[in-house]
This record gives C-alpha cells, structure tokens and sequence, in this order.
C-alpha cells in the first residue's frame, strides 16, 4: 500500500508502510513507520495535533532526574560517563579561538553544566517548562524557550543531543540552527540509526524509534543530505557506542511487555548491545550516531 505524504530529504510524496510501533512510554498508543520510495527516509505517522502530552510522563527520562527502573540507572549512568566525553569531543572539533556553546533541546542542562567546568559560554534552548527550569537552576543560566530569542552568529558550536528527531518544523529548526553558527562554527548532531544491527533485529520493538516523540528516522545518507542542504559541510561521523546497550535492554523490556526490564531482559539486552556495536566495526551503523559538519 502506498501512502501519501511528502518527505521532507527529497520532496517526495510516496511512502510505503514498514513497521506499527506502539508508543510503550506514555500512551500505549501505535504508529506507523514510512518509508519513503525514493530517499529511504523514515518518518512517523501520524503527528499528534497535542504532541507535547506525549511528553508528560516520569518515564521520560531525558525531562526528568527520577530514577524509577533499572533502565533509568542505566541512562543516567550512561549519561554520566559521556558528558565529560562529549565536552571533549566539542573541543577537539572547534576551529573557533571562541568557545561559545548553544545546546539546543538542552533538557535539564546536564550537558551545559558540563561544558561550564571547561570555560565554555553557554546558552540553552529547552521547550518544556520543567525541564527548561531544572537547567536555569543547574547552569545559573537563563534558558531560553525558542531559538528565536537568541543572536545570529553568536556561537562557534551548536549541539544537538538526540533532538532533531523530536523537531516538527524541521527545516525551519536547521535554518535557524545554522544561523546562529558562526562562519566556520560546527555543529553536534547525535540520532539514533535505523541501520543499525540492534534496530534490524528489534524492529517495531526498538526503544530508538520512540514513537510519537521521534517524528524523523535518519540513515547516514539521509542526515548527510539534510546538512548539505542547509549549507553545512558534514566531515566526521561519531559513534556513540553506550547507546546501544541501553537501547537494547529498553527494546527487551518492550519486547517482554514487562513494566521494568529484569535481570533476562538486562542481560539479552547487554547481549544484542555488544553484538551491534561488534557489527558496526564493519560497516560502521552502530545504534547512535554523532554527525559532525561545518558552517
């Protein structure tokens, strides 16, 4: 069956269905998966009209520091162990004397508050009201609420952490974004990776698809394109190789219809993790991935 819509990579307007993935988070509500005939982009249908609600939940844990589960430990150690990672990786690719950081879709400013202890200047973008308190209160900042508040070419890094999946003005968002790089600013941008080894075999029960939250499914080429079209020149791809084990284990627990993963589901789930990232030696489609590129 084809179905229309129009993607966003190479304005087609033919999709074919692949997956129904339920939304085990917050609504147990399902969607679908599209892919699209020409480009192979993925993308979520349909988009709530109130998608914020699918956001008001303790079990989302990027907005929220309770530790309800196991896979919430899991996240925030993991979380824990690449920040200083990250921050390292930000400072080794910028090409600026500067460091001025905007982190877009900064949650509860963990990263910024990171960034603060190396001398960056930071500014945050954050939507939601909770979590945009959370990071004014940890970074002593003030967060903004929309991109549109902020200078243009202000920053010589921008980053986005597992955020341009949840954006529904997609294009729009890149253009603002690159706006408020720089000349020879660079930017972050980590998404999951349908590609990968532990995607392919978890399938419609792959914590990484996130259903409705994640509107857009990237591939290398599909993320690459949507860079060049903005003007930036992608040059570095990054793995992020903790993701797939935390992945792995949240795709077990929804696999399991279980509420919380349990020791089967903890060590299936560390299994098929190390098995994805082994795979990904090869052909280098591990579970995350950060796409570097230059204004």
């Amino acid at each position: 069956m084809t179905i229309k819509r129009t993607c966003p990579i190479c304005q087609s307007d033919s999709f074919t269905h692949l997956l129904k993935v339920t939304d085990y988070t917050v609504s147990r509500e399902t969607f679908d998966i599209l892919r699209c005939t020409k480009c192979s982009f993925l993308l979520t249908d349909p988009i709530p009209n109130n998608l914020g609600k699918y956001y008001e939940s303790t079990n989302y844990i990027s907005h929220s520091d309770q530790t309800t589960s196991i896979t919430d430990a899991l996240y925030k150690v993991a979380r824990t162990i690449t920040l200083k990672w990250k921050t390292n990786l930000i400072q080794y690719y910028n090409h600026q004397p500067t460091k001025t950081l905007l982190d877009y879709g900064c949650g509860t400013g963990a990263f910024l508050s990171e960034a603060q202890k190396y001398g960056w200047k930071i500014n945050g973008v954050e939507p939601a009201a909770q979590p945009r308190a959370a990071a004014s209160m940890t970074t002593q900042t003030a967060i903004a609420s929309s991109i549109q508040e902020l200078p243009a070419d202000q920053y010589s890094v921008v980053t986005l952490w597992h955020v341009i999946e949840h954006v529904e003005q997609l294009h729009e968002t890149m253009t603002a974004l690159t706006e408020k790089l720089q000349h020879n600013g660079t930017i972050f941008i980590a998404v999951p990776n349908h590609n990968s080894a532990d995607a392919k075999k978890y399938r419609e029960h792959w914590a990484a698809y996130d259903t409705p939250r994640h509107l857009w499914h990237f591939s290398k080429s599909t993320m690459i394109e949507l860079m060049k079209q903005h003007g930036l020149t992608p040059y570095k791809i990054v793995p992020m190789k903790l993701d797939a084990f935390y992945v792995s284990i949240l795709s077990e627990q929804y696999k399991s219809s279980k509420a919380t993963a349990g020791f089967t589901e903890l060590m299936n789930g560390m299994l098929t993790g190390l098995k994805s990232n082994l795979s990904a030696i090869r052909n280098q489609e591990y579970s995350s991935l950060i796409y570097i590129a230059r204004k």
